[in-house]
């Protein structure tokens, strides 16, 4: 076989592997991982269970590797739009990792509470989310995703509190979208008021940039 059949041969199996993990997606997105088979999902994918089996070894392979995909799809969300102001990107990141857990509530759920069981590579993708989404709004806030140790615990809680906050509200389906995101924003800016005063390092975004722009992304109380 010749170096361009190669290659060739290599990109079929590359895009039939990132169909079935597309499919696998859809399917995954609000079914648990214990209510669908290896049958289920070849025969949604319209192959042979084998090949499923050939791409990822097994069912816990083929689930990681979907987890994997969609943790990806949520940090270059979160990453994306550089040029756009700090104020708007910190929005934005937050504003899209609840419409990811909004259309992936079963991913979101096995992310966050660490999958089947204790599963420690589960757990390592979901550190490695943390990390990127810390960065992330780290960049935002500060100009900068180097930020002292204590600057990043602080971040950290608030990102906690987020998990715990969207998991919950994915259970009632209510208040709305843009209210929650409102919410977690105004908390996004009392955490780096706190940071401020007891990081020197990291002062707290001025009111014509970070925290002024984020006010006008909170709605007026509705009046009774």
């Amino acid at each position: 076989m010749s170096n361009s059949q190669q290659r060739g041969a290599t990109g079929r199996s590359q895009a039939r592997r990132g169909e079935l993990i597309a499919t696998g997606r859809k399917l995954f997105a609000d079914t648990s991982y214990d209510a669908l088979s290896m049958d289920d999902i070849a025969r949604h994918a319209g192959v042979a269970k084998g090949l499923v089996y050939y791409y990822f070894k097994s069912k816990r392979g083929y689930y990681l590797a979907i987890i994997e995909d969609s943790m990806a799809d949520l940090v270059s969300r979160a990453a994306g739009d550089t040029e756009l102001p700090r104020a708007e990107r910190v929005y934005r990141t937050v504003d899209g990792y609840l419409r990811f857990a909004q259309h992936h509530q079963a991913a979101f759920r096995t992310i966050v509470t660490g999958g089947v069981g204790f599963d420690t590579q589960v757990q390592s993708i979901r550190d490695a989310v943390r990390e990127e989404l810390i960065a992330t709004i780290a960049e935002g806030a500060y100009g900068t995703r180097d930020i002292p140790m204590l600057a990043r615990l602080a971040l950290l809680g608030w990102l906690s509190s987020v998990e715990g906050i969207t998991l919950d509200w994915l259970g009632h389906q209510e208040p709305a979208r843009e209210t929650v995101c409102a919410l977690l924003i105004r908390m996004l800016r009392g955490t780096l008021h706190t940071i401020a005063e007891f990081e020197p390092k990291c002062p707290e975004p001025p009111a014509e940039s970070l925290p002024a722009a984020l006010a006008e992304a909170v709605p007026e109380p509705v009046e009774a």
